[in-house]
């Protein structure tokens, strides 16, 4: 998104993006809203600030749910939380942070969807633009729903701008959230524009093929293949139209001449300070694995990937040198270092002497995501021919060739070529604890993945396999929420 777009809020908005639980005693929005909504300029501001939660979710807390719990990341010497530990040995309690910020980010993000979609339609302004702002809220709350229900299953459901006393209900079972996800979309979708039609100050915001791509990802996760191949098709079968395509090289999606080029289809833009900027350059960066100090302020090699995740990939597949690193240059002597273990690449910008200027985007979701997910979904229906040939787009971009590409796999082999596929296109973006969970082989793959790390690279990692129970297919619900509200109750096996 544009750096005015998604932090430029006005600051009477900014009152939202208090780290607070929904369940807060005192509603803080109350005197906001009743007084704010009398121009086109406040009806965006609302939008902008639901667009604002996106950095709070995904500049770090997406990626240590989804990765570090898995069998990609683990933690380097640059990060010594508590908390972190216990996800990456799959130890997490009720009350970890990290569970409880996306509890609360999202539900933030959700009340000022509400607040944006429920008073935009009283604003007198441009009906085009109004209709577009709603759907762009609507579109941003079903995301927002969407990473809630993954996470916790059953969560209460709050559509409308409510007093805190309101909202303070019980858990909704998720067929209904999953319900109102898809209207959401459904209307998003209706109203959103295609990429090419918005302006370059614009550039960023939810699109028409966004929200399709997003229901094609929310029938996958529901395991209705029909309705994904279908939603899916939409956009891939006219992939023109909306203007998507695979880059040539992988790393151009991390490149910033070509990043919200046609792979990026929803990502959240950084600039550098102090406008906000790439914080996981200082979380991947190099520091104890060198010889020497990078030159580099504030590189603190906390986030790695796993020896499993180095080894997995073939010398062949080019993502192995954006994904993972070990080649480094100084920039203020211009020496080359070498670190003793790959790193994760993705988010290093070269050139910088400070973390602070990093600039690379976020993405949320990629082209590439949407083609994996319509093979797989092809694959599931039974077209197989189809299947393998969308498959083989991401693998031949990958290679360089039709070299490695498959033929002929079984519906079960192709099932796990697909998720592997996955695993070696998305490292630290945010979807293997979902992958791995939707697929039903979260516990089979961690207990496999504590065995293999135990033998090529750490002996504890053993402690994953006696860690791990069958109960880990849903996140906890936070400690902090069921102390605010007496009628949530905990998912099984967390007690």
């Amino acid at each position: 998104m544009n750096k005015y777009i998604i932090f430029g809020c006005i600051s009477i908005f900014s009152l939202f993006n208090v780290q607070c639980s929904f369940l807060d005693e005192k509603p803080i929005d109350r005197l906001v809203v009743d007084n704010f909504y009398t121009s086109q300029k406040d009806a965006q501001a609302a939008v902008d600030a639901t667009y604002q939660q996106l950095n709070s979710i995904y500049s770090r807390c997406m990626y240590m749910l989804c990765n570090l719990t898995c069998d990609g990341m683990k933690n380097g010497l640059g990060m010594p939380n508590a908390f972190l530990q216990n996800l990456e040995f799959l130890r997490h309690t009720p009350e970890n942070t990290f569970i409880r910020d996306m509890w609360q980010n999202n539900y933030s993000g959700i009340m000022k969807a509400n607040a944006a979609i429920n008073n935009i339609p009283s604003v007198t302004m441009n009906p085009d633009l109004q209709k577009r702002f709603i759907a762009e809220a609507k579109f941003l709350r079903a995301l927002y729903y969407f990473n809630l229900v993954r996470f916790f299953g059953d969560v209460p459901l709050v559509t409308q701008l409510e007093t805190i006393d309101d909202a303070m209900g019980p858990r909704v079972a998720k067929e209904q959230i999953y319900e109102q996800i898809l209207s959401d979309l459904t209307d998003a979708e209706s109203a959103l524009p295609y990429p090419s039609e918005y302006g370059t100050t614009d550039i960023g915001r939810a699109t028409k093929g966004a929200a399709k791509i997003l229901a094609g990802k929310v029938y996958l996760t529901k395991g209705d293949y029909s309705k994904a191949k279908e939603k899916l098709a939409e956009v891939v079968e006219q992939e023109g139209a909306y203007g998507y395509g695979l880059h040539v090289e992988y790393g151009d999606n991390w490149n910033l001449d070509t990043e919200a080029g046609k792979e990026a289809v929803f990502y959240i833009e950084y600039k550098a300070d102090p406008l906000p900027h790439n914080d996981e350059m200082s979380l991947t960066g190099p520091k104890y694995s060198l010889p020497e100090p990078i030159g580099v302020s504030g590189s603190n090699e906390a986030d790695i990937p796993t020896m499993e995740l180095n080894n997995t990939f073939k010398e062949n597949d080019k993502r192995k040198a954006v994904n993972l690193r070990t080649h480094y240059t100084n920039p203020v002597n211009g020496k080359e270092l070498i670190s003793s273990i790959p790193l994760f690449g993705k988010y290093w910008q070269d050139g910088l002497t400070a973390i602070k200027f990093c600039e690379i985007n976020m993405h949320i979701i990629r082209y590439s995501d949407a083609l994996l997910m319509y093979a797989e979904a092809l694959n599931e229906i039974g077209e197989s021919e189809k299947a393998h040939q969308v498959l083989n787009r991401v693998r031949e971009r990958a290679f360089g060739d039709s070299s490695e590409n498959y033929e002929g796999l079984s519906k079960d082999a192709f099932r796990a070529a697909v998720l592997q596929e996955r695993y070696l296109e998305f490292p630290i973006e945010g979807h293997r604890w979902f992958d791995l969970v939707r697929t039903g082989t979260f516990i089979k793959r961690m207990k496999e993945h504590s065995t293999y790390e135990a033998k090529v690279a750490e002996k504890n990692k053993t402690d994953i396999a006696s860690n791990i129970k069958d109960y880990m297919i849903l996140m906890p619900i936070p400690q902090r929420e069921l102390d605010l509200n007496p009628e949530l109750t905990q998912n099984p096996g967390w007690s």
